[in-house]
């Protein structure tokens, strides 16, 4: 069933690219999908954080439309199909897993590290691997202190974590030069992701939300201070701050 369905899939993309296809998606190239690709994997992390099964299996179609997409256009050019997206695929799923596939015994973070590096043609660089730098910094910095954690070197107690968050704050508070000042809150930023780590949860998401709730607040804070018939630009900082908490108390109530 899930053949036919992937395959009335594969026709429909097909016939949007043909001659007699559509305009705009004739018109599309890898690089032109570029910023698709990445708003739609986001929107799955939203649907995600919203506990949402209606929107992420919608999400997730978005995400394999793009797939799709850039395959067609690989196979216009003669590069490859999705057969070969699929089959390649498979055969890595299989190689990188000889625990489940083959011979060896549960998994190892350094076995998975060695195989990547035989695919790739040659020894790993590090033994934190090949990372993706392309990745959001907090995401990035994530992904390296988990790969160094699976080679043991991390922090062994979460007390030790927080003791180099609080460091890395006083000595962000004493840097001077503006170069300092970035270096300093680099390190700041890189201890609290080794923190949400420790604490299991995705920084990248946890500052998405954040500034979200940011978001909502300050547009319930607006809809109220217009409310009383004032603007938020003549109001001092002291107001706004009383607005503000307002807005987070009738939250705390409605929470309870």
């Amino acid at each position: 069933m899930v053949g036919k369905e992937f395959e009335k899939l594969i026709e429909i993309m097909a016939k949007l690219r043909s001659e007699n296809g559509c305009d705009w998606d004739r018109a599309q190239t890898h690089e032109s999908l570029k910023p698709y690709l990445i708003e739609e994997a986001y929107e799955v992390l939203n649907a995600i954080d919203n506990n949402d099964d209606d929107e992420l299996k919608e999400e997730l179609g978005d995400v394999l439309l793009q797939v799709v997409f850039h395959a067609q256009i690989a196979t216009e050019r003669g590069a490859f199909s999705i057969s070969d997206v699929i089959n390649t695929l498979s055969d890595k799923l299989i190689r990188r897993h000889p625990h489940v596939f083959g011979e060896a015994e549960g998994y190892s973070y350094a076995r998975w590290e060695e195989i990547k590096a035989k695919e790739k043609g040659g020894k790993k660089r590090t033994s934190i691997g090949d990372v993706n730098h392309a990745l959001p910094g907090l995401s990035l910095a994530r992904r390296v202190q988990e790969n160094a954690a699976g080679v043991g070197f991390d922090w062994i107690e979460i007390e030790d974590v927080w003791n180099k968050v609080e460091e890395e704050i006083s000595e962000l508070r004493t840097a001077k030069a503006q170069e300092e000042i970035e270096e300093e809150l680099g390190d700041l930023l890189f201890a609290v992701v080794n923190l949400a780590r420790f604490l299991n949860v995705d920084p990248e998401s946890a500052v998405r939300k954040a500034t979200e709730k940011f978001i909502m607040r300050f547009e319930k804070m607006e809809k109220a201070i217009e409310k009383d018939g004032k603007s938020i630009e003549d109001m001092n900082l002291e107001e706004l701050d009383s607005y503000w908490n307002k807005i987070k108390e009738h939250e705390d109530v409605n929470e309870l």
